[in-house]
């Protein structure tokens, strides 16, 4: 036991406790719940890219400490992807750095490119690793809050989260150094529009800021939505750092393969932090995830068509069972009101759940620093089984009564 009364936490982290991932997936476990809170699917992606990982392993490729910016392999594959899909050209070998996942690039970015006091604008709700990130770095974020736009709708999910324009502007002071955006958005499953990331890129190079957009949802967006890289419009290629991710797209969540794309001397700022923080990691994985990359159309389409049908199986279930819903453009959660259940606290609605009917949800109130402003809202993960989906669906209909 210390002797000192200081406490032993670093006091940029007393804010954050255990999460509310931790708190909740043990809860479903000790229940015996259906747990449609923390966002993982409940299947493994495609067989072709497993065999590549296990073929690594087996040829030795990756068993060693791979390249600090990551094999080659998938730094091409990732220039590659960059520029079939948004028309982005990178150098492999200056402008990409692979990182444990899309939380290591985050927080290297964050580390790399804040000065104490500096102040970070994110998108709020958002994923609650940006602010412990941000605290880390000595930051201070400056939330700008996405509201509903219109009540939520029922099955037919007419409302939705939007961003304001003029609120973003107005948030913008002469110690702000970035922009944390987040589209396709967890938790709402907003994803920006043309004009709004239009907006955005003007505003950041009117006031010369840095951006740091997290898109690791880029393949899973729905309904004719559009995902568009924010370092495609003019002047943010050279002040944007995009993050992306294996894990949501290909379905291999603990491999923890993520990575950035950005200029060179943006690269290089965020390869000094991360050097110190996992040096290099998943070096058979990277050679499989380089693989995935280059999967057919084909998979991307019957992914993004899959996660769809479970999108529209679980809101109209949710609808069903008395929910406001907001029917998500984007990633796979899906947010829901819960005021016409006749309650108002998305922290006590989701404790009780489990006990209620077997469910585990996440009160978006906790991805807020305004708790107030997200407090009725609970938000579901859909990427589990279809039949998983359907009992969970049985199980909140017992709502309704």
């Amino acid at each position: 036991m210390t002797s000192s009364a200081r406490p032993l936490l670093n006091r940029r982290l007393a804010e954050f406790g255990t999460t509310i991932f931790a708190e909740m997936s043990a809860l479903a476990q000790r229940t015996g719940s259906i747990n449609l809170g923390q966002g993982f699917p409940d299947t493994d992606g495609p067989e072709a890219v497993r065999e590549a990982a296990v073929r690594a392993l087996r040829e030795g490729h990756g068993n060693q400490y791979p390249p600090g910016p990551g094999v080659p392999e998938l730094r091409t594959a990732i220039v590659e992807h960059q520029r079939r899909r948004y028309g982005l050209s990178y150098d492999p070998d200056q402008e990409v750095l692979v990182t444990a996942g899309a939380t290591e690039a985050i927080a290297a970015a964050l580390l790399a490119l804040l000065e104490p006091g500096d102040e970070v604008i994110a998108l709020e709700p958002y994923y609650d690793s940006y602010a412990a990130c941000i605290a880390m770095a000595g930051g201070t974020r400056v939330p700008v809050t996405l509201r509903p736009a219109a009540a939520p709708g029922g099955e037919s999910g007419q409302g939705h989260f939007a961003l304001d324009l003029d609120e973003l502007r107005a948030a913008v002071t002469p110690r702000t150094r970035l922009i944390l955006l987040n589209t396709p958005h967890n938790p709402t499953g907003t994803v920006l529009t043309r004009a709004e990331l239009a907006a955005v890129a003007e505003l950041a190079c009117e006031r010369d800021l840095l951006v740091i957009t997290d898109e690791v949802y880029e393949h899973l967006v729905f309904d004719g939505a559009e995902h568009i890289p924010l370092a495609s419009f003019p002047g943010m290629r050279e002040r944007t750092v995009t993050i992306g991710s294996a894990g949501k797209t290909f379905s291999f969540t603990g491999w923890k393969v993520g990575w950035i794309t950005a200029a060179p001397g943006l690269v290089a700022a965020v390869r000094s932090a991360k050097q110190f923080l996992t040096y290099v990691t998943s070096g058979p994985f990277q050679y499989a995830v380089a693989e995935a990359l280059r999967l057919p159309d084909s998979y991307f389409d019957g992914f993004r068509a899959d996660h769809q049908a479970k999108r529209d199986l679980l809101s109209a279930g949710l609808a069903k069972a008395g929910f406001g819903v907001f029917r998500p453009a984007g990633t796979y959660f899906v947010t829901t009101d819960i005021r016409p259940l006749g309650v108002s606290d998305g922290f006590a609605f989701c404790r009780a759940l489990p006990e209620r009917c077997g469910v585990v949800a996440i009160p978006n109130a906790v991805f807020y620093d305004h708790r107030d402003q997200g407090a009725p809202f609970v938000r579901f993960a859909f990427c589990k089984r279809t039949a998983v989906l359907e009992e969970a669906v049985a199980r909140l209909t017992s709502l309704a009564a």
